[in-house]
């Protein structure tokens, strides 16, 4: 089975403000990432909460390729996502349960697709070059502590028995 690693995390208390890299960050089941502006309710697109708006994450591999590609840096923080990971395919994860770290369980809901507000916030052109490679949206199954470091894999079948929730429909 596929093993990765929680490279950095993000948060920030409300929508526009910069995203704050943290060592680790409670992730309250059902609910999000203590201190996030999703848990809050005043992120931009908050008005539609769900299990698709508590934790985001993006592979540090995409950020690496929009630099081979397209000769630009996109630092981690200015993804607007809370964890990026490397050395697991985040696609692989939609409709799955995965463990990050040693307490908290997550199942991944659906693609987190770029949008204009992270190519205005950027000043750039990352709309076109993130499709399809955003990230994903994950909904906190069992709450406890995200560290930098952290170990994420996918859980055998056995282990991931109840269903994944349905997305909120944007």
């Amino acid at each position: 089975m596929a093993k990765g690693e929680i490279r950095s995390i993000h948060t920030c208390h409300q929508a526009g403000d910069p995203m704050t890299s943290l060592g680790e960050v409670a992730a309250l089941r059902g609910e999000g990432l203590a201190g996030d502006r999703y848990l809050h309710r005043s992120g931009t697109y908050s008005k539609t909460h769900g299990p698709d708006r508590e934790v985001t994450l993006i592979e540090a591999e995409t950020l690496d390729a929009l630099q081979a590609e397209l000769g630009f840096t996109l630092a981690p923080a200015e993804t607007r996502r809370n964890l990026v990971s490397r050395g697991i395919a985040l696609d692989a994860l939609i409709g799955k349960r995965f463990r990050v770290g040693e307490e908290v369980v997550l199942a991944g809901v659906r693609r987190c697709d770029p949008c204009g507000y992270l190519e205005r916030t950027t000043g750039k052109p990352v709309y076109e070059p993130l499709r399809e490679r955003g990230g994903l949206r994950a909904t906190i199954v069992q709450g406890g502590t995200l560290r930098v470091g952290d170990v994420v894999e996918a859980l055998a079948e056995p282990e991931a028995v109840e269903a994944v929730p349905a997305p909120a429909r944007t």
